[in-house]
């Protein structure tokens, strides 16, 4: 039904338009006395036609033909209309019909006037003695045009109107139809759209999920046997060079694989492809991105920079934005930012400073717990799997974090003194007041 409605609605009128000729041709032929155009109704039929043909296309210049065949006859440029013509006024209405149905609201509106006011001009060419003379339905009257138009001018005004009312009827309700269909489709089109959406909320809060329990079992389970090689590592100085070395390959691999496999799992979009990753020559657009932030940021390194792996220029990436943000976030616009990289060491030692703002200002009167955001415990972590470490607290007037991140793990080396005592805090847990100590100290910066 509806493929034979949009044929109907674009070319009807055109169809239309050629049967009503033809019909009236063949209807009239034996009054024409074999030519069409010695026939008096010819330009009324042409005329009208050409009203009802362009009545989908263009309803103004519909209406233009229609007034103009009824300007014609009321200048006797035009023949007036016999007694067995007349009716090719109701082309006029069976446009309006195809108007109302394809026109926007506006333009149905203007047509609905304009028939009625053509309406009336053909009772009055159909009534007046000087044009139709009553055109075969009413005797006749030479005594003026008043008595017949009182007599009989509201009868057929109003027959004329009804059946401009049957056609616009059934152009209005062709209209509501197709309007209700288009309507009954958007429905179902925004059903399947929100059951997609739901659909794809799910997948993504389930695949969030499983990312965020595959990468707290990984981070686990991977930490946990870096941690225990490079302890017994240290502890076990009297072992042979191969044991250490094996201990020192099997810490590297762990944090390797722990960094790479943190890198996928936050790299992976919707679509299953790899973003790409940051890189140290990021840095430097990231820093002008934040000064037009109104940051005021003052970078410099000291040293020759070295190649890192892809999960520390990663990690250093990652703690420079973190740093910017919690920056504008504490500080507010304007606020004076450092970092230096110095490359003077046996790593990369990052230095980043940034002046506190009011809200950051510890006094007397300042008595809420400063909140505990993630920024902090995140760049530490990332530190960590990048083989590193990090630090960060306020100094002074200013919020200081320090981050050291290795070239490459040193090869293990029995005589090292230092280590045991350290390797020995990490075993046996001695070390975690100290840490959670610092963690405090830090404001709660994140």
């Amino acid at each position: 039904m509806e493929p034979v409605l949009n044929f109907a609605r674009r070319w009807g009128a055109p169809v239309a338009a050629v049967i009503f000729f033809s019909l009236w041709s063949v209807a009239e032929a034996g009054r024409m006395g074999g030519s069409f155009l010695a026939w008096p109704g010819n330009w009324a039929l042409i005329l009208m036609a050409l009203a009802l043909a362009s009545a989908a296309w263009n309803p103004a210049v519909s209406l233009g033909f229609t007034a103009a065949l009824l300007a014609g006859q009321l200048s006797h440029s035009i023949p007036m209309m016999a007694s067995t013509h007349w009716a090719i006024y109701i082309g006029s209405f069976i446009a309006l019909g195809f108007t109302l149905w394809t026109a926007p609201h506006r333009m149905r509106y203007i047509a609905a006037g304009a028939n009625l006011v053509f309406a009336a001009i053909m009772t009055f060419l159909i009534l007046s003695w000087r044009y139709g003379g009553g055109v075969g339905w009413y005797a006749p009257v030479y005594y003026g045009d008043r008595p017949t138009l009182l007599a009989y001018g509201w009868q057929l005004f109003a027959f004329l109107l009804l059946i401009a009312a049957a056609c616009a009827a059934v152009g209005l309700l062709l209209a509501l139809y197709q309007e209700r269909g288009n309507l009954f489709r958007a429905r179902e089109l925004a059903q399947s759209s929100l059951k997609e959406t739901e659909i794809d909320l799910v997948v993504e809060q389930e695949r969030t999920r499983i990312a965020r329990d595959l990468h707290d079992v990984l981070a686990h389970s991977l930490a946990v046997i870096a941690a225990q090689a490079d302890g017994t590592r240290y502890l076990s100085k009297d072992q042979p060079p191969a044991v250490l070395n094996a201990l020192d390959t099997i810490a590297r691999s762990a944090r390797s694989a722990l960094v790479d496999a943190q890198r996928v799992i936050e790299g992976v979009r919707d679509d299953g492809m790899v973003t790409p990753q940051p890189r140290l020559s990021d840095i430097k657009a990231l820093i002008d991105g934040m000064q037009r932030g109104s940051l005021k940021i003052r970078f410099s390194e000291s040293g020759t920079p070295v190649e890192l792996s892809t999960g520390q220029q990663v990690a250093v990436f990652r703690i420079v934005q973190e740093c910017l943000t919690n920056a504008l976030k504490h500080g507010g616009r304007g606020t004076d930012v450092r970092i230096h990289f110095d490359w003077t060491g046996p790593g990369l030692t990052l230095h980043a400073a940034s002046a506190t703002g009011p809200g950051d200002q510890e006094g007397p009167g300042n008595t809420a717990a400063p909140r505990i955001g993630r920024g902090l415990p995140g760049m530490r972590e990332r530190a960590h799997l990048a083989g590193g470490w990090l630090t960060a607290g306020p100094d002074g007037d200013h919020f200081r974090v320090t981050v050291f991140i290795p070239f490459g793990s040193r090869e293990a080396n029995p005589e090292d003194d230092a280590a045991p005592s350290a390797a020995k805090q990490l075993l046996t847990g001695t070390g975690l007041p100290r840490l959670e100590a610092a963690e405090q100290g830090a404001d709660g910066r994140g």
